[in-house]
C-alpha cells in the first residue's frame, strides 16, 4: 500500500470513528457550526496571541492589539475562523480549569468542559473539520472534545505529552512526548487506529518543541537548537522532518528565538513568536513571518504583546 493510499484510508477512518464516538446523526459536517466550507476562498485574517495579557488580536496593518479576553491561555482558532478555543477563562465561583469557545462575531463566550481544581489543561488543537478540539489533560491524557456536545473521547494516555497539533488532513496528531526509556521526542498519533510512533529523536543536549504540521500534512515543523547549540537562545532555528521520521532539515539560517510556529490559513506563510534584533531584552512576544519556503522574513510591528507563549493565525470572517 502506498503512503498516499494509507493516509487517505486513515483520514476516512478517523472521520468515521469520530462520528461514531460522538453519536452525531448526519456525520461530522452536521456536528457544529465551526465546520469550514471547503468551497469558500480562504483569506488570511488576524494573528491571535495569548500570554500574560490574555487573548489579543493583532489585525493586519495595525500595531496595537485588540483585547478579546483579559484572561485566557493557549488560544487557537477554528478552521472557519469563527471560534477561538481558549483555556482558563474565569467564571464566578469556579476555581478549576475549563475549555471555552470565544465567538469572534458576537463576542460571546461558551464554556465547553471544566474539571475540579487540581486538574490541568494544555494546548488545544482543532480537528480540520471544526467539530472537535483535542487537548492534553493532566499532562498524560490526550482527549478530543466535541464542540457541539462537550463529549470527550480519550485518544491516548499514560505518557507525558505537550503541545499537540492536528494535521489538516485529519489523519494524524503530532506532539512532544516523554518516553520512559528514550526521553523527550516527537511522536505521531494515527487518529483512526490509536497507534503512536516516534518521528523525531533529538541529538544529545538538543532542546526542541512546538511541533506543527505543514499545510500539506507531509512534514512537521518544530523549534530546535540542533544547529545553534553554540548560541544560548530558545529554539535557535526552525527545522522539519517528514511524517515517517526521515529527512530532517534546517529551515531558517539566522539564529534567533523561535516559539509557537503556525501556518497561515491559506498555507502560504509561517509565523512564530520571536525577538527582533533591536529589542534590548528577550520578551518572546513579537511576531516574525516568512513565506512557507522560509525565505527572507519580516516582522509584525508592535510590542504590546510581550511575554506571550502562543501565536495563532485566524481565517478572515
Amino acid at each position: 500500500m502506498t503512503d498516499l493510499n494509507r493516509r487517505a484510508l486513515l483520514r476516512a477512518a478517523a472521520l468515521a470513528g469520530a462520528a461514531t464516538a460522538t453519536g452525531l446523526a448526519g456525520g461530522l459536517t452536521a456536528a457544529a457550526p465551526a465546520a469550514a466550507a471547503e468551497s469558500t476562498e480562504v483569506v488570511n485574517g488576524p494573528w491571535l496571541v495569548t500570554g500574560s495579557a490574555g487573548l489579543l488580536q493583532i489585525n493586519p496593518g495595525h500595531t496595537t492589539p485588540q483585547v478579546l479576553l483579559p484572561y485566557a491561555y493557549d488560544a487557537t482558532t477554528s478552521p472557519d475562523g469563527r471560534y477561538v478555543a481558549v483555556n482558563h477563562v474565569p467564571y464566578a465561583g469556579e476555581t478549576g480549569p475549563n475549555l471555552s469557545l470565544y465567538d469572534r462575531v458576537t463576542g460571546e463566550v461558551r464554556k465547553l468542559i471544566s474539571d475540579p481544581f487540581g486538574v490541568y489543561y494544555e494546548w488545544p488543537t482543532w480537528s480540520p473539520d471544526g467539530t472537535e478540539v483535542a487537548l492534553v489533560v493532566n499532562h498524560d491524557t490526550l482527549v478530543a472534545v466535541n464542540v457541539a456536545t462537550g463529549a470527550r473521547r480519550v485518544l491516548v494516555q499514560g505518557h507525558t505529552m505537550y503541545r499537540p497539533n492536528w494535521s489538516r488532513d485529519g489523519a494524524l496528531i503530532v506532539m512532544e512526548w516523554i518516553s520512559r526509556s528514550e526521553g523527550h521526542q516527537l511522536r505521531m498519533l494515527e487518529v483512526a487506529t490509536g497507534r503512536v510512533r516516534r518521528v523525531y529523536q533529538p541529538e544529545e543536549g538538543e532542546r526542541f518543541g512546538w511541533p506543527v504540521f505543514m499545510p500539506n500534512s507531509e512534514r512537521v515543523v518544530f523549534c530546535t537548537n540542533r544547529w545553534t547549540r553554540d548560541v544560548d537562545i530558545v529554539g535557535g532555528s526552525l527545522g522539519s522532518v517528514r511524517i515517517d521520521g526521515t529527512g530532517v532539515k534546517r529551515l531558517t539560517d539566522e539564529p534567533r528565538v523561535y516559539l509557537s510556529p503556525v501556518f497561515s490559513p491559506d498555507g502560504r506563510y509561517c509565523a512564530a513568536l520571536s525577538v527582533p534584533p533591536t529589542n534590548e531584552y528577550p520578551d518572546g512576544g513579537n511576531i516574525i513571518v516568512s513565506t512557507s519556503g522560509f525565505g527572507e522574513p519580516w516582522w509584525i510591528p508592535g510590542d504590546e504583546y510581550d511575554d506571550s507563549m502562543r501565536v495563532d493565525w485566524a481565517r478572515a470572517i
